[in-house]
């Protein structure tokens, strides 16, 4: 392990990151709300942080190893969480306590969309700007950004893109050189935004509000300016455009660079994760959709398409956006919505959950396990399209399946212990290891009812999944440590 090196980049990244505290400052100045005392010291303490961790080391020169990406993308995203706090702590509205700031700021960044706030509708708008901009950075992964300049800073970057990009199969780039990948990606990403921000505004949303509502959807974050998120608006218009977003957002984000390359929309349709994607939202949505209409919750059938829709794509892709209470919707279509969450986006989005390409690969491995009892001495390999999927790969999914059951059921049992009904434990931990947001029971709406340690233990949740388990849990193993 090359300390030094984690440490000359740790702080590097935390210099960078304080660069993102002047956009909410501009807002506050902007609107004349009162708030931009706490980004200024924010951003002079992180940058301050930052310069402390790399002056001692800023000459250190060494080729990064794998390692040494898990370390650096684990510290950075704790220690992202504590300082992206800051201006929670230090604001005066809303008056948070340590705890409350610190679950804020890594629900934001970890795209989770879980909120401890109430009253969002009487925060200062840079406040307000600043929990979507968390969303957007998280989104895509700052690691991810970084490695577009790290290079020029003499720093070799496909160690960290393989420790942060999500999905059972990282080995493959879209252009020869990581930092053109890096790039590549976040084009499209800052494209998707604006596209986005511009239907919302002339759907009729403001622009502060269409903006900010861009961040999150592109980011399938969930967080809203306002407490009634998208139902605010009470838009049919307004939530179409997000359903059609935060699909495209679910998607494989080298899959849209592959179709934009080859200036063809058939490229999707040849991916077998990106059908099986529309097939599962598809079903979900249509018995939502009926269940909603025939049950009785909706008596008019195209509130109960709308209403439907909208909350079957927003929680199937982990977004977590609501125009509705799902949470008090019938028991079948409020865990229906909750178990949908777990498959999430495809590998490569910026959605949570387990991941569309391993459901399928679990689902393929089953079915051949099945096929062998009939034929024992078959050899019958598993395919995704026309691509035959090594052991390896097989072998990795069914390890990331079972830490996932191992970690939710010991989180799931902590929170019990913490006091809360076993309703709400199961769905939090849910809500945030998926990055979803809204689960049911007492965090139907909110989680500012929960005890701090119930929070902390969430926060982990949400690093967990954010960081898809492994990346995280590798520095736990005494083999990482090994030399």
């Amino acid at each position: 392990m090359q300390f030094s090196a984690v440490q000359r980049i740790l702080g590097i990244l935390l210099m960078l990151f304080s660069i993102t505290m002047v956009p909410p400052l501009v807002v506050s100045v902007w609107y004349q709300d009162g708030a931009a005392a706490p980004f200024g010291s924010a951003l002079i303490l992180t940058f301050l942080a930052g310069a402390l961790l790399w002056m001692p080391v800023r000459k250190y020169r060494r080729e990064l190893r794998l390692r040494d990406g898990f370390m650096i993308v684990v510290m950075f995203w704790g220690v992202l969480g504590l300082m992206g706090a800051l201006p929670f702590m230090l604001a005066i509205r809303p008056d948070m306590s340590t705890t409350d700031s610190v679950f804020e700021s890594i629900s934001g960044l970890t795209t989770t969309g879980a909120t401890v706030i109430v009253g969002l509708d009487l925060l200062p708008r840079s406040i307000l700007y600043y929990r979507q901009q968390l969303q957007w950075l998280g989104g895509m992964g700052i690691i991810v950004l970084a490695v577009a300049v790290l290079p020029m800073l003499g720093i070799g970057g496909m160690q960290l893109y393989r420790a942060e990009t999500p999905g059972p199969m990282k080995d493959s780039k879209l252009t020869p050189r990581i930092t053109e990948t890096a790039k590549a990606l976040w084009y499209i990403y800052l494209g998707l935004t604006l596209t986005c921000a511009a239907a919302y505004w002339a759907a009729g949303m403001t622009p502060f509000d269409a903006l900010g509502h861009a961040f999150s959807t592109i980011a399938i974050g969930g967080f809203s300016t306002h407490d009634a998120s998208m139902g605010y608006f009470d838009s049919t218009l307004i939530e179409m455009i997000a359903v059609v977003f935060l699909l495209i957002s679910g998607v494989n984000f080298a899959l849209h660079f592959v179709a934009w390359r080859q200036r063809s929309p058939f490229v999707y349709f040849l991916d077998s994760e990106f059908r099986f994607y529309l097939l599962v939202l598809m079903m979900v949505a249509v018995l939502v959709i009926t269940a909603l209409y025939f049950g009785g919750t909706y008596h008019d059938w195209g509130e109960a398409f709308t209403k439907g829709l909208f909350q079957a794509v927003s929680i199937g892709t982990t977004a977590g956006f609501t125009t509705a209470d799902y949470s008090v919707w019938p028991g079948f279509i409020a865990i229906l919505l909750l178990f949908s969450s777990f498959v999430g986006g495809c590998a490569g989005s910026t959605g949570g959950g387990i991941k569309v390409i391993r459901f399928l690969l679990l689902i393929k491995q089953g079915l051949r396990e099945i096929a062998r009892l009939i034929h024992p001495s078959a050899q019958i390999p598993i395919r995704i399209g026309d691509k035959t999927i090594s052991t390896r790969v097989i072998e990795a999914v069914w390890g990331f399946f079972a830490l996932y059951v191992a970690s939710f059921v010991t989180m799931y049992l902590a929170l019990a212990l913490t006091g809360l009904d076993l309703m709400t434990s199961f769905s939090a931990v849910a809500a945030s290891i998926n990055n979803l947001g809204p689960g049911l029971s007492t965090v139907g709406v909110n989680y500012a009812s929960l005890n701090d340690p119930a929070k902390w233990i969430l926060c982990f949740a949400m690093l967990l999944g954010r960081l898809e388990i492994f990346t995280l849990l590798v520095l736990l193993s005494p083999t990482y440590w090994r030399k």
